[in-house]
């Protein structure tokens, strides 16, 4: 074990048995289409994919507080345990000279295997196991109109239960989560990648990131897929193509932001739901802004004292943004965090990526939101056309001073295509800001700004 990785195990608290890390589906994921797994409780690692992995070793200084920590590469391999299942295993990398690039499944793995893996024999692993027979219970013993849908893995891969509920498991302080749809999936599909290559390869590079989820109770998610345009410089024409239609048939193209997946904890009914990126492009204008209410209500009232911080991130994200001079951020994403089910005690700590202070959370008796009161009514109109006007960096906060505000967290994700003047090797090379993440950016500003004067009306 590296001494570099070794602490970083220990600051985790990650045991360590002298043979590697096991990794864990990372329950937290809920969009994109790379496996996100959980190395320790402050750390994720995810596949290494070159263009990523050079944003993150040349950061922007402006941008750091944007992104999560970076904190490195380790090589992971599909191994056996003492009881037969297939797990994904990490391990410190003996250089940091070796190539960081995930090659192709044909080529010389660097650090072959004593023994190639057999399939026709292995069992499940345990969590997958477990998320098949959770399935089949809930099948069977719950029904909750036609919103609440049990599921199994085929309906997952077939895109199929775009919007989903479930109870959540009462532990000894805080709900737990333990099952996430679009996070098995990704698991699943990675799995099976590796194990169709295994014949070629066992060896891959995943980069370490921070978990930005580390601090929360109950992390509430919202993944926004930014910007008009998510294709790189360097796709197909097919891919192109067919990402101009996503964009072009969601709200990307009018207003440079859409959904790609979310997860909210409503206390009201002790269900956490959980919206894929299927669902999101299908929202309209007046359906995106009915998400959003939907992220920032914990089934009893609208977390208004979120909005004003939340707001002042993405005011300084954009600032940084017209500072970057030649970046392209295709097909990133924006992460919005906060605690679901915060402590109610007055002292409790602060995430390091979020806003600082203390908040009071009103009681589980507490009166709640009259019906109504949402500033965005549902429409009939199914068009998209059109983007939003009117700037609100000079809006002041409401009701929730700067001493007080909430947990919350904003991060920008997602590099894979991104692209600057300092990437050499690129062939196009572009000049000014990226408009096209700087106009959802300025959207999202609005439509939260008009969801924080309604909900102070």
């Amino acid at each position: 074990m590296c001494p570099a990785l070794e602490a970083l195990m220990q600051a985790d608290g990650t045991p360590y048995s002298g043979k590697g890390v096991m990794l864990e589906p990372f329950v937290h994921q809920v969009g994109g289409h790379s496996c996100v797994l959980r190395f320790g409780e402050q750390t994720i690692c995810k596949p290494l994919i070159p263009r990523e992995h050079q944003f993150y070793r040349n950061l922007p200084p402006e941008m750091r507080k944007f992104t999560p920590q970076y904190n490195g590469v380790v090589s992971v391999s599909f191994e056996e345990d003492e009881e037969g299942n297939l797990c994904l295993i990490a391990y410190p990398l003996h250089s940091e000279s070796v190539d960081y690039e995930n090659k192709d499944p044909s080529a010389d793995c660097q650090e072959p295997k004593s023994r190639m893996l057999k399939w026709s024999n292995k069992k499940q692993s345990p969590l997958l196991q477990e998320n098949e027979n959770y399935s089949k219970d809930r099948a069977r013993n719950s029904r909750k109109e036609d919103k609440i849908m049990s599921y199994n893995r085929e309906e997952v891969q077939q895109q199929q239960a775009e919007v989903l509920y479930f109870s959540l498991e009462k532990g000894n302080v805080v709900p737990q989560i333990k099952h996430n749809p679009w996070s098995l999936k990704c698991h699943q599909q990675q799995l099976q990648r590796m194990k169709e290559n295994a014949k070629h390869r066992n060896q891959y590079k995943f980069i370490l990131l921070e978990n930005l989820t580390f601090c929360y109770s109950v992390p509430c998610v919202l993944d926004l897929k930014m910007g008009t345009r998510q294709h790189g410089d360097d796709a197909s024409e097919e891919k192109k193509a067919n990402q101009i239609r996503k964009c072009q048939q969601s709200t990307s193209a009018s207003i440079g932001v859409r959904l790609c997946g979310m997860q909210v904890y409503q206390s009201d009914s002790g269900q956490l739901m959980f919206m894929n990126k299927y669902h999101g492009r299908k929202l309209t204008l007046a359906g995106f802004k009915e998400a959003l209410y939907q992220f920032f209500h914990n089934g009893r009232r609208l977390r208004h004292e979120l909005l004003s911080p939340v707001l002042r991130r993405l005011r300084e994200m954009k600032d940084a943004l017209e500072a970057c001079e030649s970046y392209r951020f295709y097909s990133s994403s924006l992460l919005i965090i906060y605690d679901g089910d915060p402590p109610r005690t007055p002292s409790r700590p602060r995430h390091r990526g979020g806003e600082e202070g203390d908040e009071d959370e009103p009681s589980d008796e507490e009166e709640e939101e009259e019906e109504g009161a949402f500033g965005f009514p549902r429409s009939s109109s199914t068009s998209t056309a059109g983007g939003l006007s009117g700037g609100s960096s000079s809006r002041s906060s409401h009701g929730v001073g700067e001493a007080s505000s909430p947990e919350v967290d904003v991060r920008m994700i997602d590099f894979a295509h991104t692209t600057c003047r300092h990437y050499g090797e690129d062939s196009v090379v572009h000049e000014g800001q990226d408009s096209g993440f700087i106009f959802g950016l300025q959207n999202l500003i609005t439509i939260i700004s008009e969801l924080e004067d309604h909900s102070t009306d």
